[in-house]
């Protein structure tokens, strides 16, 4: 039985049942065993790859997109883009890069976020944008 189990089995006998977002979170961010906090799941050392990872282009097709939308609504600003599980940092970089060549007002007047749960990715991410 792995460490991880062991807790989540502890933790449902002393608490009863858990809900399945629970014992995803567990899984998957748990700071000492989670999937993401304790190892790199991306590439060909990993378990996937993701569309940015392939290839540029969709990162910059995705920033078009965006472009596009965004001009649609009458470039309204603030405005805040966001991506939710950013893993290393590769889209947004993309995005960045060509929202920068489609409107440098947008690229520098944008509030970027990145939603991440996973402190180790957190620092990759930083590694691949630059501290901003």
């Amino acid at each position: 039985m792995t460490r991880l189990k062991s807790r989540i089995v502890d933790l449902i006998e002393a608490v009863g049942p858990m809900p399945v977002n629970q014992y995803m979170a567990l899984c998957l961010f748990d700071p000492r065993d989670g999937y993401y906090t304790t190892r790199e799941p991306f590439g060909a050392a990993g378990d996937f790859i993701t569309a940015p990872e392939i290839s540029q282009m969709f990162g910059e097709l995705v920033a078009v997109w965006l472009y596009q939308a965004w001009t649609a609504i009458g470039r309204p600003m603030p405005v805040t883009i966001a991506e939710i599980g950013p893993g290393r940092g590769t889209l947004m970089k993309d995005m960045l890069r060509t929202l920068s060549r489609l409107d440098p007002a947008l690229a520098d007047g944008a509030a970027f976020a990145m939603v991440e749960t996973s402190p180790r990715l957190t620092e990759v991410q930083k590694q691949t944008l630059g501290e901003t």
